[in-house]
């Protein structure tokens, strides 16, 4: 597993983010620090969470990942060999809400605490707020940088005409930039940063860690008939896919698994490794098993002919 830099920065990772969603939810704290330790173990670089994560859940309030990491980074001690990556902007609280600046101190300050640690190596504008100067923004941002409690800056659902305006405003202050992407981007959503998302982000060397590598499990070949949907909580927004270009891709995957051996997980997760300007997908695993699903895509080399097969399927 060949480390990949992000974009001009000086962190690097290998092309798989682990991602931390579940963590807090759906993995207890058993099953956390189980899937953490085989990652990092196995050559695993980067962990990605937010304090957003998981609001959504009945009883949650937000920061239960950031929680449950912060407990594993003291019981293992593996800090200082993994990249940590969090956002702020989802959640109102303290200072304010969005990407108000007093929010994005005060919501770093809380992050800090909860995962134990005295810098968080990526942090994320988890969203766009048009509502906030975006100098203001990156002042806010700058400010954390100087402080040596953020290394780097990203943005996360970030359309293309306001990541490079963000870019633009950082560059006349003289501060720092939004050095890396995360998009929505797989293989069947490929609208939110195929274009001129993509082309900027190549142009300006910018790292892109891509979510809903997996679709939310569409892309592991779960559902393939309405039949299927009532598998998860997610499976009600899997009709759409299969109405759509999903039961295409899927037909595409299953030529490229007989290929190669490989589960539908890892060519999905290879195939968006081998996308210009992407740095390294993220995919969460709640369980040592998925985990073991996920890691060999990592390695998995898909021929020119396969990558034109999956590409043209979801086009």
């Amino acid at each position: 597993m060949t480390p990949r830099r992000l974009g001009s920065t000086d962190l690097e990772t290998i092309p798989l983010v682990l991602g931390g969603n579940v963590f807090g939810w759906t993995a207890d704290r058993t099953a956390s620090f189980a899937v953490l330790d085989a990652f990092v173990d196995a050559g695993g670089t980067m962990i990605d969470t937010a304090d957003a994560y998981s609001a959504w859940a009945p009883g949650h309030v937000g920061g239960e990942s950031e929680t449950v990491i912060g407990d594993w980074l003291r019981a293992s001690g593996k800090r200082d060999r993994i990249l940590i990556a969090t956002k702020v902007g989802m959640l109102s609280g303290e200072g304010g809400e969005k990407l108000a600046p007093a929010r994005i101190v005060a919501a770093c300050e809380a992050s800090l605490k909860r995962l134990g640690t005295d810098r968080i190596d990526l942090y994320f504008a988890h969203r766009d707020d048009e509502a906030t100067p975006q100098a203001a923004v990156m002042e806010a941002f700058g400010k954390l940088v100087d402080a040596g409690k953020v290394r780097v800056i990203g943005a996360s659902n970030f359309q293309a005409a306001r990541l490079k305006s963000a870019n633009e405003a950082a560059a006349e202050a003289g501060l720092p930039r939004y050095h890396v992407l995360e998009p929505e981007y797989n293989l069947v959503s490929r609208h939110r940063f195929e274009g001129e998302l993509q082309d900027y982000c190549i142009e300006h060397n910018i790292g892109v860690t891509p979510y809903y590598g997996l679709a939310s499990g569409f892309l592991t070949g779960k559902y393939r008939t309405r039949d299927d949907l009532g598998k998860s909580v997610r499976g009600g927004r899997m009709g759409d896919l299969l109405d759509g270009k999903g039961a295409t891709v899927l037909a595409a995957m299953d030529t490229v698994a007989t290929e190669t051996g490989a589960n539908l997980a890892q060519i999905a997760l290879a195939w968006l490794m081998a996308q210009p300007g992407v740095t390294a997908p993220i995919a969460s695993a709640r369980n040592l098993a998925q985990l073991n699903e996920l890691l060999p895509a990592t390695t998995l080399a898909l021929s020119a002919d396969q990558l034109a097969l999956l590409t043209n399927a979801g086009a």
